[in-house]
């Protein structure tokens, strides 16, 4: 399909269906929330090692207010329920502390969840606070880190259901 400009940092990227949908989320961000663009991180990678086995995970927005980490939000087609665990568990590996808020969106469909608790508390891509919204949500909100034990668990969560069922589909399902 050829190529494109990210709307974020202007690199040049293949022009994929789900690219197309990552770019409608950019200037969503942007120019629906209110967000700058230098307050949205893409593409951060989270390297997983799980025992003797590796991977990456790409958290596809990161949002920062006053350079402390807001909310992370995941990129995913198809159904967004199943990817909601991994979505939590990116957000509380890609810091020191677990960032506050934590997104699942496919582009139609969003869930907002409190990445602390797992709770759901928003479902459409709307449901992100602004930016003044979440300069006053982070005044009265105390970052807490995760433990080296329950990090360990969450790099679990995020290999079995991002790393493996991607790998799954590539070896078996998706080539038949």
């Amino acid at each position: 399909m050829g190529e494109l400009a990210d709307y974020l940092t202007g690199q040049t990227l293949p022009d994929t269906h789900d690219e197309r949908v990552i770019q409608k989320i950019s200037r969503f961000l942007i120019e629906k929330k209110g967000y700058l663009k230098n307050d949205v991180l893409t593409r951060k990678k989270i390297f997983l090692k799980i025992g003797d086995k590796t991977g990456t995970v790409t958290v596809d927005f990161i949002i920062r207010i006053n350079k402390i980490s807001f909310a992370v939000i995941m990129y995913g087609p198809g159904s967004i329920v199943t990817r909601q665990r991994p979505t939590i568990a990116a957000a509380r590996l890609i810091e020191d502390y677990m960032i506050p808020f934590s997104m699942i969106t496919n582009g139609e469909e969003s869930i907002l969840m409190n990445t602390m608790s797992g709770k759901v508390i928003g479902k459409e891509l709307n449901s992100l606070p602004s930016p003044q919204k979440a300069l006053t949500l982070l005044k009265n909100l105390q970052l807490k880190n995760i433990t080296d034990t329950r990090r360990e668990k969450e790099q679990r969560i995020l290999y079995a259901m991002d790393i493996l069922t991607e790998q799954e589909c590539r070896d078996f399902t998706c080539r038949i």
